[in-house]
Order: structure tokens, then C-alpha cells, then sequence
């Protein structure tokens, strides 16, 4: 076999496992679970490069127990970790001290939420408009596929204003 038989062999394998990935991730998003769920953005410091934006999903929280009087380096709630489920067709955070993701716990108009701990980008065109939803009263809102296991996975985004999500157009 030539070096430039192999070579090819080389580059078509390749070719083969990025194509089983893709397919995978098609199926996935064909079989799978979708929903809506409310996220924050964030600066993130990622050696990738090109245009993309970073979420943190902000879910309601299930089973989470406050502590009384939290000392300065304690959390205010327990357990720290959670695993995500999806009722009735919202993503829900429920406390699970051996979960997968790591939470973070802020209240937000008076309820109180988990910023899941894990980073979902999404990448978008060069030229794309993204509107500054804290100028607006709007809120971002990302639909995603429910793996079995991991983050969610970005399928595209909206506002939300007055109870109406507005899918946004990024192409």
C-alpha cells in the first residue's frame, strides 16, 4: 500500500467518524425530548474562537432545602447538585446530592431558581442581531434536545415578552 493509499484510508475514516457523530446527534434530535427553557448569557473564556453565545440554564428547582442561618462561605441551600428532568413539559432542576450538574441559587421575581453550572454555546452566523434582552423586558429563551446524559443541546433561540416566545431569526 502506497503512502498515498494510506493517506486516504486515513482521511476517509476520518470522514467516516465525524459522519457516525453527526448522525447520531440527527437522530438524537429527531428521537429525543425538545423543550423551552429560560437561560442566562455569559462572557465566557474559551479557546475557540468565532461568534457564539454561552448559556446557563435557569430552571425551577424541586426538593432544594434552605439552610437557616448560612454562614459566609456556606450555601443557602442543599444539596449543591441536581439532576434535570422533564415535567409536564418544562426542564426542572431536582436536588440530588450525587447529581450530574453543579447549581448556583438566585430568586428571580420572588421564586426561587438554580442556574445549572454548565456551559451550552451556540454558535451563530457573523452578522447575526442579537437583541439585549435586560434593555427590552425581554427574556432569552433557548429550545434544546433532552439527552440521555449531559447538557441539553442547542437547537435555536427566542424572546420572551409578555408570556409570547418569539423564535429569532439568526440566519
Amino acid at each position: 500500500m502506497s503512502a498515498l493509499q494510506k493517506g486516504l484510508l486515513l482521511a476517509a475514516l476520518h470522514v467516516a467518524l465525524v459522519c457516525t457523530l453527526g448522525a447520531k446527534l440527527l437522530y438524537d434530535r429527531a428521537t429525543r425530548p425538545r423543550t423551552w427553557i429560560q437561560v442566562a448569557t455569559y462572557d465566557p473564556n474559551l479557546p475557540i474562537r468565532g461568534r457564539y453565545l454561552v448559556f446557563s440554564l435557569q430552571l425551577p428547582t424541586e426538593g432544594f432545602t434552605p439552610r437557616p442561618d448560612p454562614k459566609p462561605y456556606e450555601r443557602p441551600f442543599t444539596p449543591d447538585h441536581c439532576d434535570l428532568l422533564l415535567r409536564n413539559g418544562s426542564l426542572i432542576a431536582v436536588a440530588n446530592p450525587e447529581g450530574e450538574f453543579w447549581v448556583n441559587f438566585r430568586v428571580v421575581d420572588n421564586k426561587p431558581v438554580v442556574i445549572v453550572n454548565t456551559q451550552t454555546p451556540l454558535f451563530i452566523p457573523e452578522h447575526a442581531n442579537i437583541p439585549m434582552p435586560r434593555a427590552t423586558g425581554e427574556e432569552i429563551w433557548m429550545e434544546a434536545t433532552l439527552p440521555r446524559k449531559g447538557p441539553p443541546r442547542p437547537i435555536r433561540l427566542a424572546t420572551k415578552k409578555n408570556g409570547v416566545l418569539t423564535p429569532l431569526a439568526l440566519d
